[in-house]
């Protein structure tokens, strides 16, 4: 082997994205002294996408998801700023976990403080979140107006969406309209319904049966004033119930376009230019299993593998393979575990079982290779 491409997403919990390419690279080194690695720390719009991108931070204090003050940060990619709606309305940030109460105002305020200093091009990254607001905390930050049949202005949140009787835009920032958006979107969710933001996420946000109910009318009411008021139809918008529904508010309110966030970060990196001359990808992330290939980091890496024919090889610390995994570009699963144990005892040893397990591969393809 000359080259291959080392782009993998991290392994939650134990690794990052920086750290499985420093560990792969050192594997392939050993088995190959000169072989050219080219590392693409990967991610699909979730925690971490601002490192994943190599931007660097910048820290500022916001409103966090309680409305409380919140250290917080976001990116700077050379005239791109990078968004990420975690830093503001993670999950990890919530306590108690309800959606009903929760806000993306912070998210908005990463914004305008990007505004002020002279960002106009946005990637905006959805995942983690811990809201249900349809992106209207967002919304507020920027000067968008919410008020209630009594005419009296509020930030809305889940549990207040279906008290929105009107949304004025006038009062929105200016810069907006001026700027390029793009979000970060792996999910083909609808707003609302059975397979939309409330009843597929909002329980692992903390809501019971009934707030779900509850939290899909508010979504289904605020859908229906934003295309009366805005103009703007997101109620069978694929990816609109991202992040509660903030996949359809950056669309409404800041006219972004959903892209999946792998294609984003492999665009930023060139990726198909360092396709040339590559004998093989090397990617991985902690469960590969059928939802892989199916929106997440590997299948947007398997898209473009694939039509050039190079053979794409996956680590991960457990594999549950399917036929459509080879079908649609891998060529190769292996798990990184060494020998049986619970899970939580296994993620300890899942940097030394990547580098033997990566060693090893390297190792056979080279013994064939002669």
């Amino acid at each position: 082997m000359h080259k291959i491409v080392i782009a993998p997403d991290s392994f939650k919990g134990t690794l990052s994205s920086f750290e499985v390419c420093e560990i792969i690279k050192k594997a392939a080194s050993a088995v190959y002294p000169k072989i050219d690695c080219r590392c693409v720390p990967v991610a699909d719009g979730g925690e971490g996408t601002v490192d994943a991108l190599g931007a660097s931070h910048i820290n500022i204090k916001v409103t966090g998801p309680h409305f409380e003050s919140s250290d917080s940060y976001y990116g700077r990619l050379g005239d791109t700023a990078v968004i990420e709606l975690a830093t503001a309305a993670g999950l990890p940030m919530t306590d108690p976990l309800n959606p009903e109460k929760t806000t993306t105002y912070g998210v908005g305020e990463l914004i305008k403080d990007a505004l002020d200093r002279g960002f106009r091009k946005f990637i905006i990254a959805l995942g983690g979140s811990s809201t249900n607001d349809c992106g209207c905390g967002m919304a507020a930050a920027l000067g968008v107006r919410f008020t209630d049949k009594d005419g009296n202005a509020f930030i809305p949140v889940g549990g207040t969406l279906s008290d929105v009787a009107k949304i004025d835009m006038s009062g929105i920032d200016m810069r907006i309209a001026e700027s390029d958006f793009q979000t970060m979107c792996d999910i083909d969710n609808p707003l609302y319904g059975e397979n939309g933001a409330s009843y597929v996420f909002a329980p692992q946000k903390g809501a019971d049966k009934d707030a779900v109910l509850r939290l899909d009318s508010g979504l289904r009411s605020i859908a229906g004033i934003i295309k009366r008021d805005i103009g703007t139809d997101v109620s069978v918008l694929p990816g609109a119930g991202a992040a509660g529904g903030c996949g359809a508010g950056t669309v409404a309110f800041l006219s972004s376009v959903l892209k999946r966030g792998i294609d984003v970060v492999l665009d930023i990196a060139k990726f198909e230019d360092m396709l040339d001359s590559c004998d093989a990808v090397i990617t991985g992330e902690g469960k590969f299993d059928s939802q892989s290939v199916f929106g997440k980091a590997i299948s947007g890496i398997a898209n473009r593998t694939k039509k050039k024919n190079i053979p794409l090889i996956v680590f991960c610390g457990c594999a549950e393979e399917t036929d459509i995994s080879y079908e649609m570009g891998v060529s190769a699963v292996f798990s990184i575990q060494r020998k049986a144990m619970p899970m939580e005892k296994a993620m300890k040893y899942n940097a030394s079982g990547l580098y033997k397990t990566a060693y090893n591969v390297f190792s056979l393809l080279k013994s064939v290779k002669k």
